[in-house]
């Protein structure tokens, strides 16, 4: 067997591999990792009034069901005696027909005279007996027609409360309310028979309406009043209050007047009562709106004044009240802070963040901490893009 091919592939292959051992090596690259860029802005430190925002309701003050107080035919109503019709003090919305109460009158006032005579003949007849008398021992009150006096008295003074009885109940056949305000529901027309307690519409005054607002504890701490404030005649807590209406931001401004007294077992929330006056005359907004009843609005109240606080937008605010900062060297570092305050577009932090940190507030995927970032700084009057 011939041994020459044996030598030629054990030739190659020594040759083979004395050249995979000579080649050079291959040159290794470490590449960085790639920061990510991120928005941040610059804690504050300012010296500001905390902010507290609320949503209520506008009802009014005052608010009455008409109800029919006599019976009788109705055979007139105003003109505004409509839905969002004008009520005057003292105008008359509604006649109910008055032919009966007018006879009771004349009736009334003829018992007064028959009475007034009545009480003139017993005085008389008890001046007679007096007379007759006055030599008698032991004249019995019944003699000297003392009983008589006083039943003919009594008489007068019951058909004198017969006669105002029947007077009054005139006058209720004109339907009046004392106060401004709006018809807001209207349940009987003319030539309809009312009985006494029919109920003939709904009515509010113009001239106060309400706003109650629900606070929670937080809330309540920044406002710094105690649970059943009251505030001063002279004393204004100015509410902004604001609803789109029209097609417009409409605004308004009221005053908290009170807190409640009580925490709302259900909610756990303070109400606070914000009152406005002459909310469809002198304060409407500023596009010449009224503050109608019934709007849903949103509410800012000036609380506390807080000195030195550090500032951070509110985007910067993550849940469970961790910070996202990036570091001096340019890594995300996460921190738990101490929320002071927060309101939708700011937060004050008493722990947790120094002035001049530089606070994230973009949205970050996977946060890691120690991971490489790049800062993109923007300024407080910019626009913020959402937190993430």
């Amino acid at each position: 067997m011939s041994v020459i091919p044996v030598i030629i592939l054990a030739a190659g292959g020594g040759a083979f591999a004395l050249l995979d051992a000579a080649k050079p090596e291959p040159e290794k690259k470490t590449e960085e990792p790639r920061s990510l860029s991120v928005h941040v802005q610059l804690a504050e430190t300012a010296d500001l009034a905390l902010r507290v925002s609320s949503e209520g309701e506008v009802r009014p003050r005052t608010e009455v069901t008409i109800v029919a107080q006599v019976a009788g035919r109705v055979v007139s109503v105003s003109s505004e005696f409509t839905e969002g019709g004008i009520v005057t003090p003292g105008a008359t919305l509604l006649q109910i027909e008055d032919t009966d109460y007018r006879l009771a009158v004349v009736r009334a006032k003829s018992a007064v005279a028959e009475a007034e005579v009545g009480i003139q003949e017993a005085e008389a007849s008890a001046d007679v007996a007096r007379k007759q008398l006055r030599n008698a021992q032991n004249a019995s009150p019944l003699a000297l027609k003392q009983p008589q006096v006083a039943r003919a008295r009594a008489m007068l003074v019951s058909a004198k409360s017969a006669l105002s009885q029947a007077e009054l109940n005139l006058s209720r056949t004109k339907i009046t309310l004392p106060f401004h305000g709006r018809l807001n529901e209207k349940n009987v027309n003319v030539g309809q028979y009312v009985s006494l307690g029919t109920p003939l519409g709904k009515a509010f005054s113009t001239d106060y309406v309400e706003v109650r607002l629900p606070f929670n504890d937080s809330q309540l701490a920044s406002l710094d009043l105690p649970i059943g404030f009251i505030a001063a005649r002279d004393e204004h807590i100015k509410v902004n209050l604001s609803a789109k209406v029209a097609g417009k931001i409409q605004q308004w401004e009221g005053k908290l007047v009170r807190l409640d007294a009580s925490i709302n077992s259900q909610t756990r929330t303070l109400y606070g009562q914000v009152e406005v006056a002459f909310p469809y005359t002198e304060n409407v907004s500023q596009h010449s709106m009224p503050l109608a009843v019934g709007l849903y609005v949103k509410a800012e109240i000036e609380g506390r004044k807080v000195a030195n606080a550090t500032l951070i937008s509110r985007e910067g605010l993550r849940a469970g009240n961790r910070v996202f900062v990036v570091s001096e060297d340019g890594k995300l570092e996460v921190r738990n802070v101490n929320v002071v305050h927060s309101s939708p577009t700011e937060a004050i932090i008493d722990a947790g963040i120094e002035p001049l940190d530089k606070v994230i507030i973009s949205s970050i995927r996977n946060p890691i901490p120690g991971m490489a970032l790049s800062a993109i700084e923007k300024s407080s009057n910019d626009a913020l893009p959402g937190g993430g």
